[in-house]
């Protein structure tokens, strides 16, 4: 079993504060103050929870530093205020830099969940590139 250390705990809940005010910054019309705390918050958790070495090692690897760009670009832009600009580089440059994460996650909810219908669409759309 894995251990989870405080400062983990405190980066899930920080990240999950992120997504939560980001969500809210998207439903509330593109709110910039909202999107831009919900950036911040979100980094921050992120590095928490794998730490400030892995983090900069995960967003500056040469195969990844076009979704990197795209998306701190879009951290950036949101925090100069243009949110819907800033939210539409965040989501591609997003897309960019978990792309390899998506077919592992797929699989593991199409295994997680025996329902007919929603395991056989998981399945599909895990692919043939998964790590598990």
């Amino acid at each position: 079993m894995l251990s989870i250390t405080e400062w983990q705990k405190i980066g899930v809940g920080t990240a999950s504060f992120g997504a939560f005010f980001i969500l809210l910054g998207v439903l509330l019309y593109f709110d910039t103050v909202l999107l831009a705390f919900g950036n911040l918050l979100f980094l921050t958790g992120l590095s928490f929870i794998i730490g400030l070495r892995r983090t900069f090692f995960f967003f500056f690897q040469r195969h990844k530093l076009k979704g990197t760009s795209f998306f701190l670009g879009g951290v950036a832009i949101v925090l100069l205020r243009w949110p819907l600009l800033g939210m539409c580089l965040e989501t591609y440059g997003f897309f960019s830099l978990f792309k390899g994460f998506f077919p592992v996650a797929f699989g593991f909810l199409g295994n997680a969940f025996n329902i007919p219908f929603l395991s056989a669409l998981f399945r599909r759309l895990q692919g043939t590139s998964s790590m598990v």
